[in-house]
């Protein structure tokens, strides 16, 4: 070998290392793939559709800790289940319905099969300019139903708020419509990607989103009840600024085996094609995790 072509293989060897050293802490926490960079940490994950993204992680949001090797799955149902006793972090299974689902539930049949939960949608805003505010068709029987039964219930509320007052509407709405009822779950923020046709908010910033998250659920928790944000990856990794969001409890929806977020989050929805006795219409599956107080 001469030696200029000597110095060019040291050379690229050399670059070959330095690619190397750049992503040699790559880890794996739950389904999410993340990696160093010189740039500081990513991590990878896949919508629904199967397209990739690369986000930053970042520092000051709090990791997801579950243990997604105490997570089992009923080959028969399609149930998850998750017991870790060494952390002493269990999960509860529930579901969520709106008028989707039909007029006639059967509770006490959905109880029975082993559903220990359910977040009933209250209502939406319309996503075309009118921004109405609607009831869901079903809420009063749903959650009628679903407290008759002894099942623990939450709510959502879709949102399509293009202000922060609107945002106070949406959660005002929410609670006067609760007011004769006594849950024990979440009340739930939704706001989501409307794929298939123009928003009212499509020219919400990122600020804005957050911003409207943090106004509803404050009015909220002000009430008395236990806000909740619903999101999905791509959401947290682009549309919302997680770092202000922090203090806030977060339900994930990721349809993956291991759910992707590096984030911690109470909830995980993780299909939306579930069959459940007494519902005669395919249902989003859920788990809720709960931590043991081990203090004493």
């Amino acid at each position: 070998m001469n030696r200029g072509k000597a110095v060019i293989c040291i050379l690229a060897l050399i670059g070959l290392m330095a690619g190397c050293a750049s992503n040699a802490e790559e880890t794996s926490a739950g389904g999410e793939t993340i990696h160093m960079t010189k740039d500081g940490e990513f991590y990878t994950f896949q919508d629904v559709e199967g397209n990739s993204y690369e986000a930053p992680l970042l520092e000051d949001v709090p990791r997801c800790t579950y243990d997604f090797d105490c997570l089992e799955t009923d080959e028969t149902t399609g149930y998850k289940s998750f017991n870790d006793e060494k952390n002493g972090v269990t999960a509860r299974f529930g579901i969520d319905v709106s008028e989707f689902q039909g007029e006639e539930i059967d509770w006490q049949q959905v109880k029975d099969s082993g559903v220990e939960f359910v977040i009933i949608r209250l209502g939406y805003r319309a996503y075309g300019e009118s921004g109405e505010l609607v009831p869901d068709a079903m809420f009063e029987k749903n959650i009628k139903g679903a407290l008759d039964a002894g099942l623990d219930a939450g709510v959502y509320f879709f949102s399509q708020a293009v202000s922060a007052a609107e945002a106070v509407q949406e959660a005002e709405f929410v609670l006067d419509h609760l007011a004769p009822y006594e849950i024990t779950g979440p009340v739930v923020y939704d706001t989501e990607e409307i794929k298939w046709d123009t928003a009212r908010t499509d020219d919400n910033t990122k600020q804005d989103f957050t911003n409207y998250c943090k106004v509803f659920c404050e009015t909220v928790e002000q009430a008395g009840y236990n806000p909740m944000i619903y999101s999905n990856m791509k959401w947290m990794a682009f549309t919302l600024d997680m770092s202000e969001l922090s203090e806030y409890d977060f339900w994930y929806a990721d349809y993956h085996e291991i759910p992707q977020c590096p984030y911690d989050y109470k909830m995980w929805q993780y299909s939306e094609s579930g069959a459940v006795p007494g519902i005669n219409a395919n249902v989003d599956l859920n788990l809720w995790f709960e931590k043991e107080n081990r203090s004493k």
